[in-house]
């Protein structure tokens, strides 16, 4: 092929409550760009996603997302500072680990979404 993709942008489904899914991802570090029909799309830094006012928990249970950051401690300690499992139902957090693939933690999300955030490799 002579095209290349360029940038992936998965669609992510918000759960039960769209506005508590956006709260939620300000407090990790996501902006909201745009807001139309039930879609919001959400960046921090070149991390982007798009997402959906849709609740299918077998789905959200299911799903697994990645994203890097500059500096996994102290994003680490950021969320912690935050108590957002006392603020966010269904949220969990899992501390920095180191797995075979490399260092990551662990965030689930409102809606049961498994999300992975590494070291950036640069």
């Amino acid at each position: 092929m002579k095209t290349r993709a360029t940038t992936l942008y998965p669609f992510v489904p918000s759960g039960a409550n769209f506005n508590a899914a956006l709260a939620f991802f300000a407090q990790l570090g996501f902006a909201k760009e745009w807001e139309h029909d039930g879609l919001a799309g959400l960046r921090f830094g070149d991390a982007y996603f798009i997402l959906q006012d849709i609740d299918v928990p077998e789905w959200q249970r299911n799903q697994m997302i990645t994203f890097e950051v500059t500096d996994l401690d102290a994003y680490w300690s950021e969320l912690g500072a935050k108590g957002l499992p006392g603020a966010f139902a269904g949220v969990k957090l899992r501390s920095p680990t180191q797995f075979a693939w490399g260092r990551e933690i662990h965030i689930i999300d409102p809606a049961g979404v498994c999300w992975h955030v590494r070291q950036s490799r640069e």
